[in-house]
C-alpha cells in the first residue's frame, strides 16, 4: 500500500467576535447551517451536511470548547477515507491585540483535489460565518 496521498491547505481569517459565539457557529448543527451548509443533523458524533445537490457526513473526532472543532469526512469514497481527509476549525486570541483569529485547516486528497479550489471555497464560506455573525469585512 502506498503511503498517505493527502496533504494540508491551511487559512487564517481575522473574526470580528468572542470565541465563544464563533465555536457556536463551528460546532452545532444550528451553527453550521447558517453558513456552512444548508442543513446539519447529527447522529451522535456524526454531523450530516446537506447542501442543495450534495449531502456528506463527518465524524466530530475532537473538540476543545471555545478553541478546536475537528472533523473527518465518512462516506463512500473510498479513496477519500483512505487518504483520512476531514477539516478543522481552531481558534486563536493574540494577546497582543486582542484579535481573534480563526484558522481553518483542511486535508485534501493530494491527486484529487485543487488547492485553489479549495482555499477560495474555504473563503466564501467564511465570508458567510462573518455575515452570519454581523461582521463586516
Amino acid at each position: 500500500m502506498e503511503g498517505k496521498r493527502s496533504k494540508m491547505v491551511e487559512m487564517e481569517f481575522v473574526i470580528n467576535s468572542t470565541p465563544s459565539i464563533v465555536y457556536q457557529r463551528l460546532s452545532t448543527p444550528h451553527g453550521l447551517s447558517e453558513w456552512f451548509a444548508n442543513d446539519v443533523n447529527t447522529a451522535g458524533n456524526v454531523f450530516t451536511f446537506i447542501w442543495d445537490d450534495d449531502t456528506r457526513q463527518a465524524e466530530l473526532v475532537e473538540h476543545q470548547r471555545n478553541r478546536l472543532v475537528r472533523f473527518r469526512w465518512l462516506g463512500d469514497d473510498e479513496e477519500e477515507r483512505e487518504a483520512d481527509c476531514g477539516f478543522a476549525f481552531e481558534l486563536d486570541r493574540d494577546e497582543l491585540t486582542g484579535a481573534l483569529s480563526l484558522r481553518v485547516t483542511e486535508e485534501i486528497d493530494a491527486l484529487a483535489d485543487d488547492e485553489d479550489d479549495t482555499v477560495s471555497l474555504w473563503e466564501h464560506q467564511v465570508g458567510a460565518l462573518k455575515r452570519a455573525l454581523g461582521c463586516v469585512g
